[in-house]
């Protein structure tokens, strides 16, 4: 099978899923703007180059893709019980990912300090590092340790692999891994 036709199998499986039960919570203006980035990221997720990527690391990690049944692109942001904003999870025995969005107010926060091209960099560079994040878990279910550490050594080869630009790949890199280091709003 073709790098091409391998990668599609997996994008096949993206789809965007909402909470029905948190639908009742938010208003139409939060609704459509969490709509908008679900499709944003799975826009940037679909892209082909990133698939390929993927197909690559599931091959170098000896990961059968054909254990991942879906991957879905929640939404609403869910918060972990410590109150932070959680990137996505993986329920390794059902082979179900989910990728979940920053908050409104976060992006709010972050466009006023940065700018919108900014933000849209950041939130489809957090949906890819969460998604190849939770693809490793697959692998290495419990060792959160060595899953991050792997997360930032291939998102860091995708990253300086695409960048025409790579000390905006870099700052983007530091804000994705090194969130202190930069001053990121903690919303």
């Amino acid at each position: 099978m073709s790098p091409v036709a391998k990668a599609s199998s997996l994008s096949s499986k993206l789809k965007i899923t909402v909470d029905s039960e948190k639908v009742g919570c938010f208003s139409q203006k939060h609704f459509d703007f969490y709509m908008k980035y679900s499709y944003f990221v799975v826009r940037v997720l679909e892209v082909p180059s990133f698939q390929q990527f993927l197909c690559w690391m599931l091959k170098k990690e000896n990961i059968e893709e054909q254990i991942v049944r879906s991957v879905y692109v929640t939404i609403f942001p869910l918060r972990r019980k410590n109150g932070k904003g959680l990137a996505g999870n993986c329920d390794v025995g059902k082979g179900k990912i989910r990728i979940y969005p920053k908050s409104r107010k976060f992006c709010r926060v972050f466009t006023q300090r940065f700018d919108k091209k900014t933000l849209m960099a950041y939130a489809g560079n957090r949906a890819r590092a969460a998604l190849i994040h939770e693809l490793l878990h697959l692998k290495y279910v419990a060792d959160e340790q060595k899953v991050r550490a792997l997360t930032r050594d291939y998102f860091f080869a995708f990253t300086h692999s695409q960048s025409v630009n790579s000390s905006r790949a870099l700052h983007v890199y530091t804000m994705i891994f090194k969130v202190r280091a930069v001053n990121l709003p903690k919303v």
